[in-house]
């Protein structure tokens, strides 16, 4: 549900030492394809957090896996990702963030924005929203997918065609949820596809750094989500 590639162009609108080597060595020896197509590849490990990527089918886009653990309740992850009006002050260059239409308490329409530097177009995403819970093992998952003609464009912002992602949460004995999130987006326009695999890991790291921190405010900690049951 979320859109992060942006801290990267960030990055290189700021003349980032990193940023122009990588830059140096794409025009000595050009884009060098993955040969491990398909595995993923540890990026970052930092703060509890693993982030992987890998080349996906069909896509010059990489797609991304992150992986933490987080002693909470299923109850109390799940009111946060739906509290979709807070994304802004935790979700990586979030800009606006509401329900267009709550379907049911498990099934939402959302629109999210993204905040990029200049002169990077800002993004917008139009995105359904689906949760469910295994009834035998509790495993939570939440899917959200674009569907980017659901609302008229905006002049001001790209929009962004293809978006899917997937929360996983499976609970433990110990009261610790593992926690792993996919991520597949092209962010349209006229970015350079190796620019954004480049960019993709930082910003769902960040966020989650955040999210590991508002998940126990107390309005999520004592909250009770009808349709979730937890681990006995």
């Amino acid at each position: 549900m979320k859109i992060y590639w942006i801290q990267f162009l960030q990055d290189f609108v700021l003349g980032s030492k990193k940023i122009i080597v990588a830059l140096i060595l794409f025009t000595l020896f050009g884009f060098k394809k993955d040969k491990q197509e398909g595995v993923w590849e540890l990026k970052k490990m930092e703060s509890g957090i693993a982030v992987y990527t890998r080349l996906a089918e069909n896509s010059k886009f990489k797609e991304l896996k992150s992986v933490f653990q987080v002693k909470t309740s299923l109850s109390s992850f799940v009111a946060l990702l739906t509290d979709f009006e807070s994304y802004p002050q935790w979700v990586y260059r979030c800009g606006k963030s509401k329900t267009i239409k709550k379907i049911s308490a498990q099934e939402f329409m959302h629109y999210q924005t993204v905040m990029a530097p200049w002169p990077v177009d800002n993004r917008d995403v139009v995105i359904q929203i689906k949760l469910a819970q295994d009834p035998i093992t509790k495993v939570v998952t939440q899917k959200a997918s674009a569907i980017a003609d659901s609302l008229p464009a905006l002049d001001s912002h790209v929009r962004i065609k293809t978006f899917n992602a997937q929360w996983t949460l499976t609970p433990n004995k110990n009261g610790i949820l593992d926690v792993e999130y996919h991520l597949m987006v092209d962010p349209g326009g006229n970015i350079p596809a190796w620019l954004v695999n480049l960019a993709v890991i930082d910003g769902p790291f960040d966020t989650e750094l955040k999210m590991k921190e508002w998940l126990f405010k107390e309005k999520y900690q004592k909250s009770k989500i009808s349709f979730i049951k937890e681990l006995e």
